[in-house]
């Protein structure tokens, strides 16, 4: 006796019944792979992002605001500070390095970020084809930029003012030109058109002085080992200017009058993360911002709606569980005439309760399946209608260790709903029943 074929046949003779079930625990399985995807998916992205930046400092504001427009590039800026105090903050003795941004352009709605080869590295980004940029307007393009803009090495384009591509504001007079193709690196990268810091100046109406090359202001931008004599027991977080080389520097370019939007900043030390950002907020007019506590406080913000929505979605399972017990109960009450005759027939008590175990599992599991599915699916609308793909560290492809636990989850619940039902069959009194009949 075929079990697998006998359960299927017994499920196609109440279509509607049977469809209404997986539906109802699809939508359940859905929203919680939904929930799953993104949180586990936004949180690898924040992490990855955010690796290596111990503080972003920009102008004052929301500091959150902050960590999303200069790390994940997804808010407008608080506003720019100015060079020559990113300057001196970067010769603070807890600062092992900084990391100059310029926002403020963009192109198609892909962001212009003005840095250095320092963002490259931070983020081990290589040029899989034509080279970095090297003079004043030249830009090297995020991988999914070179692919949904269509451009190549050798274009050239024109920047929109903002980063809402709506065809005005468009610097027209300043041409752009793409030198190198950056490989993919799963990041925020990808996103981004990467140029020199004297290329936004540029744009924007500075004058830069010299088409110096970025080799040259990288290698001004290093910094050198400080000197320990040169350090005071007791100094305090802000520190004497001279203590160590500048960590910004354009050589040629000049100190005073340019701005910026913001500096990646990484710690000497972990006194560092004591001292800087209280030292910043309160003894100068920048802003600093902690990723990790800024990022905590952006999940804990919306954990409220995420516990919601699972507890929305798990009492939707629940009530589909309910559903499949009483369709498989009142079935039983139908076939129990079927039942009898099996097991006259030769079909043992334990057959029978696995005949109805197996029903209860074919419909859970086809819910299940169909419910994980629709849920990459909803991921992937949201992907292509509200950002662009893989701005926000989503991936509709992507699978991940929980769905197992859901779909291993699910079976349980369906077991469950059918054990009652099962446990009937096994009782049943095969000359009662057709007495009766």
């Amino acid at each position: 006796m075929n079990l697998l074929k006998l359960s299927g046949s017994y499920i196609k003779t109440k279509p509607l019944n049977t469809l209404l079930n997986i539906v109802l625990l699809a939508l359940g399985i859905a929203i919680i792979t939904v929930l799953l995807l993104a949180s586990k998916q936004v949180e690898k992205s924040l992490t990855q992002n955010s690796r290596g930046i111990d503080l972003v400092v920009g102008a004052k504001g929301s500091p959150l605001q902050i960590i999303l427009s200069s790390i994940f590039h997804i808010d407008y800026p608080t506003g720019n500070i100015p060079l020559s105090e990113a300057k001196q903050l970067s010769r603070n003795r807890l600062i092992k390095n900084t990391i100059p941004l310029s926002l403020g352009d963009s192109y198609q709605g892909y962001r212009i970020v003005g840095t250095n080869y320092e963002y490259l590295d931070l983020y081990q980004v290589e040029v899989s084809e034509g080279t970095r940029w090297e003079k004043s307007m030249e830009v090297a393009l995020g991988a999914a930029v070179a692919q949904q803009s269509g451009l190549s090495v050798g274009d050239t384009f024109a920047s929109s003012h903002g980063f809402i591509d709506d065809g005005l504001n468009v610097h027209d007079d300043q041409q752009f030109t793409v030198v190198g193709l950056l490989a993919p690196t799963q990041n925020v990268v990808d996103n981004l058109i990467l140029t020199s810091l004297e290329s936004v100046w540029q744009v924007h109406d500075h004058d830069t002085g010299t088409d110096t090359t970025h080799a040259e202001a990288n290698h001004e931008h290093d910094h050198k080992d400080e000197d320990d004599h040169d350090h005071e027991n007791g100094h305090e977080a802000g520190g004497n200017p001279h203590e160590h080389d500048e960590t910004i520097t354009e050589e040629g370019l000049p100190d005073e009058g340019d701005e910026i939007t913001s500096l990646l900043v990484q710690f000497r030390s972990p006194m560092a993360a004591v001292q800087l950002p209280r030292y910043i907020n309160e003894r100068t007019n920048m802003q600093a911002a902690s990723p990790p506590f800024e990022t905590a406080r952006l999940f804990s913000l919306i954990g409220v709606g995420v516990d919601l929505l699972q507890g929305f979605a798990y009492v939707i399972v629940i009530i589909a569980a309910l559903s499949i017990f009483l369709a498989l109960y009142n079935s039983l009450k139908a076939r129990r005439y079927d039942l009898a005759i099996m097991r006259s027939l030769g079909a043992s008590p334990p057959l029978l309760f696995t005949h109805v175990i197996l029903e209860g599992l074919i419909i859970t599991l086809t819910g299940c399946i169909l419910g994980i599915l629709l849920g990459h699916g909803v991921i992937f609308i949201a992907t292509q209608l509200y950002a662009r793909p893989g701005q926000l560290g989503l991936a509709a492809g992507q699978f991940i260790t929980e769905e197992l636990w859901v779909l291993i989850g699910s079976l349980v619940v369906g077991l469950v709903a059918s054990l009652i039902p099962a446990v009937q069959a096994y009782r049943t009194n095969i000359s009662q029943v057709l007495a009766e009949r």
